[in-house]
């Protein structure tokens, strides 16, 4: 997370280093700068916050935040053309789909995303041998490529554009909707292998400055919040104007521009690292070594490696009390964000609104709720230290779903579809706030811990098992929640009866199970911790160096690294004595 702290008790010329070239530099400059630097720690920390986008970009060089505007080009170009491709998507399932209906819209989401994991295993290797800016623009030219061919199917069968009908009513090709599933198979691989590669790419543009790439990473999310809210907001206008079938025209062309911004990015950061860090000689013995390994050789290791992650991950999560709450805290959390706009959303626009387009609309509040869920994390970082209130708060927050059975609504009325949207953002709120705290509790704790394998990492075993973890629990909850919608559908049974069940009963089960996970951590009892486990976000990322612990942060550590050898050598992973963990 990027810390938004308040100024250091430091002389005003550290200021203006830390200022220079923004609009705060004046003001640092001259005498009224000194109020700011003495007044009380809480008042200097208000308004350093407030001045905090000034000052974001104070320390980049002109090359770094050249890319860095590229990279958001592209980044907002990418979440445009997929909120549009996914929207008609699922839009024209829940349209053409007229047995199970429910069922095969839980079963493409699922497997969009367990393909997604294939992806990132395929693309892995590549990354290694090629730049890469490279492999992130022939990623997303592929998907533009995928993304055309329900057009192209749609066109060649005989479908029309909506206001070229005589009736301006949508007419689809004669093609068969169960050509979807293909469909959103590859392009669940293509979407896993681009994700993957940007959240590699930062540290290519401004290197391993950790500072810097949290600012870049709070910027860029902020945008792709934007982008996304945006793109969802105006996708039903799109399905209006030229249908359900065609509203997704613009997505192959913003992934081809997406692809040609990012191409132009240039590997500066990590040319000059590389020929700090890199002799010659180790440069020959890498090639030597690109030249005998294989793509499909590669691949292997990459998915052996995966399945070894997914091992040791359930070991470090399931056996130890520091990271056993973190299943339903991340997976379960997670599962109830995607069922919330993929499941209940579809259902209740469909059925309730009688436009499927409109459930857009329902997701557009959704990611607008996100947006303000990740700012909240910034701008509350000095304050809120720990993932557990806002974990709490999401939990809590899911109970307002109960509102979709009995909110006063009238059939075919766009403006009900926006009722609903607003509805949406305080649980979304909830749910990326403690998504994005919660991604930086997970790092932190795990930056020290030794790896668990030489092929795998600590932190992306635990990773790889949470989020496969969370892809089982959504393919099997959402495809069995799913044929019993469409049997009580069948049954003529009330669509808000229905949401009774699949929204406000299942999402208060997952309210009280975070809430129950919570209080697992030690220290996590208090209504706002400070410290769980001996993890402290602000210190761990602000201050890996200093060795300043308090007695129980000592205490805590000594305990996560018994059994661990942390000299840098690889040791065989044994349980401490007495420990139920590793």
């Amino acid at each position: 997370m990027f810390p938004l702290g308040g100024l250091p008790k430091a002389s005003p010329e550290l200021s203006r280093v830390l200022t220079k070239g923004t609009f705060l530099d004046s003001y640092l400059s001259s005498d009224s700068s000194l109020h700011l630097l003495n007044c009380p720690d809480p008042l200097r920390q208000i308004l350093y916050t407030t001045m905090w986008p000034f000052n974001l970009f104070s320390n980049f060089t002109r090359t770094e935040r050249v890319n860095i505007l590229k990279y958001a080009a592209g980044i907002m170009f990418y979440k445009f053309a997929l909120e549009y491709f996914n929207g008609s998507f699922i839009t024209i399932a829940n349209e053409r789909f007229v047995v199970n209906k429910y069922t095969k819209i839980a079963i493409l989401t699922g497997i969009n995303s367990a393909m997604q994991c294939i992806g990132s295993i395929l693309i892995a290797p590549l990354i290694k041998r090629f730049p890469t800016r490279s492999v992130l623009a022939s990623a997303v030219l592929t998907f533009s490529l995928i993304s055309t061919l329900p057009l192209i199917c749609d066109a060649a069968t005989g479908g029309q554009l909506k206001f070229r009908t005589s009736n301006n009513k949508t007419k689809y090709g004669t093609w068969n909707p169960n050509g979807l599933f293909p469909i959103y198979i590859i392009s669940g691989v293509a979407y896993g292998m681009v994700e993957l590669i940007r959240r590699v790419i930062p540290r290519d543009i401004v290197g391993g400055d950790v500072q810097k790439l949290k600012r870049m990473d709070a910027v860029i999310h902020v945008l792709y919040e934007v982008a996304g809210t945006t793109g969802a907001f105006t996708s039903p206008s799109l399905i209006t104007k030229f249908g359900y079938n065609y509203s997704a025209f613009l997505s192959p062309i913003f992934f081809a521009c997406a692809a040609i911004v990012w191409r132009t990015v240039s590997d500066v950061a990590s040319l000059e690292e590389g020929k700090r860090t890199a002799t010659q000689l180790e440069q020959l013995e890498r090639d030597e070594l690109k030249a005998k390994q294989t793509y499909m050789h590669s691949a292997w290791v990459g998915i052996r490696s995966f399945g070894k992650a997914i091992y040791f991950g359930a070991l470090l999560v399931t056996r130890d009390r520091k990271y056993i709450w973190l299943i339903p805290g991340y997976s379960i959390a997670l599962y109830g964000h995607r069922y919330l706009e993929n499941g209940l959303a579809p259902i209740f626009a469909k059925q309730v609104l009688g436009t499927s387009s409109w459930s857009q609309i329902i997701v557009g509040g959704s990611n607008f709720g996100e947006l303000l869920g990740a700012l909240s994390v910034l701008l509350t970082a000095n304050v809120i230290q720990t993932p557990i209130p806002f974990l709490r708060l999401d939990a809590l927050a899911l109970n307002i779903v109960w509102i979709l059975p009995f909110i006063a609504v009238t059939r075919g009325r766009v403006g009900d579809a926006w009722k609903v949207a607003a509805c949406f953002i305080p649980i979304s709120y909830g749910w990326a706030a403690g998504d994005v705290s919660l991604a930086a509790y997970i790092q932190s704790s795990l930056a020290k811990l030794e790896n668990v394998d030489p092929d795998v990492s600590a932190l992306g075993a635990v990773m790889a098992f949470l989020y496969v973890s969370y892809i089982v629990l959504y393919a099997v909850l959402s495809s069995v929640l799913g044929k019993w919608v469409d049997r009580q559908l069948a049954a003529r049974v009330s669509a808000r009866e229905i949401l009774k069940y699949v929204g406000g009963v299942q999402f208060t089960v997952i309210c009280v199970v975070v809430l129950i996970a919570t209080l697992i951590p030690k220290g996590a009892l208090a209504l706002n911790p400070a410290l769980i486990d001996g993890v402290n976000i602000e210190n761990e990322e602000g201050d890996t160096e200093s060795a300043d612990h308090s007695d129980k942060d000592e205490k805590y550590r000594n305990e996560d690294l018994k059994g661990f050898d942390v000299s840098g050598s690889p040791t065989p992973l044994t349980a401490p004595k007495g420990s139920t963990g590793l």
